[in-house]
């Protein structure tokens, strides 16, 4: 006579089904233990990379703001030429070579401006422009004078209507920036080139009320006068 089946307890179905997905987790694990081991590995070795990038950036960082902080008293003595190129026979690197060496930091980016600005001095306002068009930094002040800087060379040019737009938005990078109101002068100036009077006289209007003791507000009558 067959006997009847015993009926299985909640506690002992729950215990069989741990039971059965242990052995179905290991039984995965085996067959798919050289692929999982790999995947780890490279996970490690990810994290490794990562932590070496930002290390190695870090320091990169550093060695240019030193080879940065050497040059500049020769830039800010209005030696430009020697400013890119570098003091020969010393530890002074122009700012052309620190930018090669170092232009994806936040350091060599700063080195981009002073080397636009050297260029743009020296009346080289095609090598000026690259170095202004290149900056991609975080420093909002050099954000607007790359911008402005480009301005410049689009003026240069008699693209008024672009200079006009780049010395506009330069105006509105950073609301703490001193130089808006030349900003938005400068654009003005560029509008009226152009004809357009309603954009010029709106920048204009702007730096007299929320600028009036900028030296841009003491031109401003000069050219209100132009778009009344």
């Amino acid at each position: 006579m067959l006997q009847k089946k015993k009926k299985l307890s909640r506690k002992e179905i729950k215990e069989d089904k741990l039971v059965s997905t242990y052995y179905k987790t290991v039984g995965l694990y085996e067959e798919n233990k050289s692929r999982i081991l790999l995947y780890a590995g490279a996970l490690v070795v990810l994290a490794a990379a990562i932590i070496f990038y930002i290390s190695n950036k870090k320091e990169s960082n550093e060695q240019a703001g030193l080879m940065l902080s050497r040059v500049m008293s020769i830039y800010d003595s209005g030696l430009y030429l020697e400013a890119i190129e570098g003091r020969q026979g010393s530890n002074v690197i122009g700012l052309k070579k620190i930018v090669e060496e170092y232009g994806s930091t936040e350091n060599g980016e700063t080195a981009k401006i002073y080397l636009a600005n050297s260029y743009d001095m020296l009346g080289k306002f095609d090598e000026a422009f690259k170095y202004y068009d290149d900056y991609s930094g975080d420093n909002e002040v050099f954000k607007a004078t790359a911008l402005a800087g480009q301005a410049g060379y689009y003026a240069y040019k008699k693209d008024f209507e672009k200079a006009g737009n780049l010395y506009k938005q330069a105006s509105r990078v950073s609301e703490e920036n001193v130089q808006n109101p030349e900003y938005m002068l400068k654009a003005a100036i560029n509008f009226i080139e152009v004809g357009n009077t309603e954009d010029a006289k709106d920048l204009l209007e702007t730096i007299k009320k929320d600028f009036a003791g900028s030296s841009a507000a003491r031109e401003v009558e000069r050219y209100l006068a132009q778009v009344d």
